[in-house]
């Protein structure tokens, strides 16, 4: 469904990639994690052909994103960090905006609003800009895009808004769509996500779906020094230590999403050699 290949892209003398090589699939739900600054932004608004790379190719659909004709882009949505909504009433944003999406279900557009517990009478511009999130994510959820693109979309949102946002997110995904959410803040999506991509620096460290983590790899807290020592990845706890061990058993585990990541961009290797064997 998309397919990077040897992409290469800078900002004036800042590279940002080069030579990043990627494929996402239809079914899925990615995770596109790093620290800010690593690229995650620049890789989604390339997909979605708002910038442009300086060397290699992007396929989304069969289509180069860069020529943004209409039939790509009435498959692909994307909520961005940062966005601005105009100043009208729920039922205008649809009316001006939905016909653009031939599989836009304004039924659908209902449903996650209420879900959101968005107040249907309110103009975008009373609203706080944790509510027009949720309105932005809602429609681009009942866009029915093939391609649905997040950038941080858990930013402003408080505690019980995270946890609509993946109870929504969940029953939303279907076989035909493709859904990538960028973030930072991994425990967002530790239950929501079934592959894991993680950027530092423009490279791709680790991609791996949640089912081969959890079949190489166990989480646990350890009180066993010896066995905090031959851990792949150890932090200390309020009691006893969490650890990532290799899963020599293939028993599955809790994903402790938060404590892969720091073992990835801290002991890559060791991560790296878990999965080769």
């Amino acid at each position: 469904m998309i397919k990077v290949q040897n992409l290469h892209f800078s900002y004036r003398k800042r590279k940002v990639f080069s030579g990043l090589d990627l494929q996402l699939q239809s079914g899925h739900i990615y995770g596109l994690l790093g620290k800010n600054g690593t690229g995650k932004s620049t890789l989604l608004r390339n997909i979605a052909g708002l910038l442009f790379p300086d060397q290699g190719s992007i396929d989304v659909l069969g289509f180069d994103p860069g020529k943004r004709i209409p039939a790509f882009l009435q498959e692909v949505f994307m909520v961005p960090e940062e966005f601005y909504l105009s100043d009208v009433p729920l039922k205008h944003l649809l009316k001006y905006h939905a016909p653009f999406y031939p599989r836009f279900s304004v039924e659908q557009f209902n449903k996650y609003v209420q879900e959101f517990e968005i107040p249907t009478d309110s103009s975008l511009h009373n609203m706080s800009y944790g509510q027009k999130k949720k309105v932005l994510i809602s429609f681009g959820l009942a866009s029915n895009a093939s391609v649905l693109l997040m950038d941080e979309p858990t930013n402003g949102l408080d505690i019980m808004s995270k946890s609509q946002f993946r109870r929504v997110m969940a029953g939303a995904l279907d076989e035909n769509k493709c859904m990538v959410i960028s973030t930072h803040q991994v425990k967002d999506l530790e239950s929501l996500i079934d592959r894991i991509t993680i950027i530092d620096e423009g490279r791709i460290l680790f991609d791996q779906t949640i089912e081969d983590i959890s079949r190489k790899l166990q989480f646990s807290v350890s009180f066993d020094p010896e066995e905090v020592k031959r851990a792949i990845y150890a932090e200390s706890a309020l009691r006893g230590h969490s650890v990532i061990l290799k899963n020599d058993g293939e028993e599955e585990s809790r994903l402790d999403l938060e404590l892969l990541y720091k073992a990835i961009i801290l002991n890559r290797e060791q991560v790296q050699q878990a999965f080769a064997a």
